[in-house]
């Protein structure tokens, strides 16, 4: 098997020729001067759960209130998704990646599923291409309603936490009525989707786009202008854009420092070059940017997702999944008339079917930032290798710049803001 050579990174246009300052650091050394001092408390800020999407453990050195050091420990969520997956067929691989990223989980599978269409030259539907793209953007609102209620929360505004999960609960309905289950659906199959749109999708989803540019509107009218708000978030957790470049922060959290970059517009995939989005940023780069920029990133993903209805709405009865029989299932409705459909369709659940020897990475813009997801086949009925570029692994690297000179109360709001899921960065 021919490995092809390491292509150079692609910079992003407004950052080429930037002096990038490094080293930026990853751990927070404490000063000398502080070493010495009998006053320095270490306090272990977890093993915890419920505060971070998953188990993080920060070692904090604290002079008084202030953090003079920090270590963000990890490893205590670790799940060996990618190495499974290598030993199981690529039907039975699909179900993996949504439980890696369990909050952006129809991202994450959106991502393997490209990757093995691009591996197999898959030409998808039209129909099947629109509905990822919708669904998907559905679970970027989702994503970011998790990260605004659990956030506000941790800060002590308690009401967002039950606004958001009432918009979040709109967003379960839908996934659990094209796929009959609220999360990790598998609806995305290899070729276009599980099964067709169900009757009665579309105008539930009409309501729920009518419904959230109100919800929204009631967010910032809870806390832009709310005082503790404001102190809590303005001027906390500064990154810069050339800091957040150099720790290849990508995202939300890229754009709230000022750096124009999301995949969905400068490499676009799916139908996103036939949508019309803006991409929020803020110069910033403290947690009140990247409150903001998620806010302003719910209100254009409804925006796509409104423009996806109106195209998948003149698409009925068109087909849903690719008419390759080597690699698809075969309709439900042949599976008790043909029994050359039932040996197909118990053959590729039990023994797969092979991918073209090669390799592949896909990209794509999650609620975190860039996820991506590398495949090498040789040619046989499993992958021979899988690796994810997990955006919440990178963006705890960036834990420590934030934190610099911050008080131990912004330490949550810090890291809340960072928005990492680590199953993420644990797979």
């Amino acid at each position: 098997m021919t490995i092809a050579p390491e292509r150079p990174v692609a910079v992003p246009a407004p950052y080429e020729g930037t002096r990038i300052p490094l080293p930026v650091p990853t751990i927070l050394p404490v000063p000398e001067d502080v070493r010495a001092s009998d006053d320095i408390l270490r306090v272990n800020f977890g093993p915890n759960h419920p505060s971070t999407h998953g188990v993080l453990r920060l070692i904090v050195d604290l002079d008084g209130e202030k953090v003079v050091g920090l270590s963000a420990v990890i490893g205590y969520l670790h799940t060996g998704f990618e190495k499974t997956m290598e030993t199981k067929t690529w039907w039975k691989c699909v179900t993996y990646p949504e439980r890696i990223d369990y909050v952006g989980y129809q991202n994450n599978e959106l991502t393997f599923v490209l990757a093995v269409e691009k591996l197999l030259a898959l030409e998808v539907p039209e129909k099947a291409t629109w509905m990822r793209m919708l669904l998907c953007e559905l679970n970027r609102i989702h994503s970011h309603l998790i990260f605004l209620g659990t956030a506000a929360l941790e800060l002590g505004a308690v009401s967002m936490f039950w606004y958001c999960f009432r918009e979040r609960e709109l967003i379960m309905d839908l996934s659990e009525m094209v796929a009959g289950q609220r999360m990790h659906t598998r609806y995305f199959q290899i070729g276009g989707l599980a099964e067709d749109i169900p009757e009665g999708f579309y105008p539930q989803c009409r309501e729920f786009v009518e419904w959230m540019p109100n919800a929204l509107n009631d967010y910032l009218t809870l806390l832009d202008r709310n005082k503790i708000w404001l102190e809590r978030t303005k001027g906390v957790g500064l990154l810069s854009a050339d800091d957040a470049v150099a720790l290849g922060q990508t995202g939300p959290i890229a754009r709230a420092s000022g750096v124009d970059w999301d995949l969905r517009r400068d490499q676009p995939y799916l139908a996103y070059a036939n949508v019309d989005f803006n991409v929020p940023v803020y110069p910033e780069g403290d947690v009140f940017a990247r409150y903001r920029v998620r806010v302003d990133e719910m209100r254009e993903s409804t925006r796509i997702v409104d423009q996806c209805l109106r195209r998948l709405e003149r698409m009925k009865g068109r087909p849903w999944i690719a008419d390759d029989r080597k690699v698809v299932l075969p309709p439900r409705e042949e599976l008790h008339t043909s029994m050359e459909s039932l040996i197909h369709h118990f053959k590729i659940v039990t023994e797969g079917f092979r991918v073209p020897e090669g390799e592949v990475y896909v990209p794509i813009e999650s609620p975190r930032g860039e996820q991506g997801c590398y495949l090498v086949s040789d040619g046989g009925p499993k992958p021979w290798r899988v690796h994810f570029r997990a955006p919440s692994f990178v963006a705890l690297e960036a834990t420590a710049t934030c934190t610099h000179d911050a008080l131990v109360a912004d330490l949550i709001a810090i890291v809340g803001s960072l928005d990492a899921v680590m199953g993420d960065s644990d797979r």
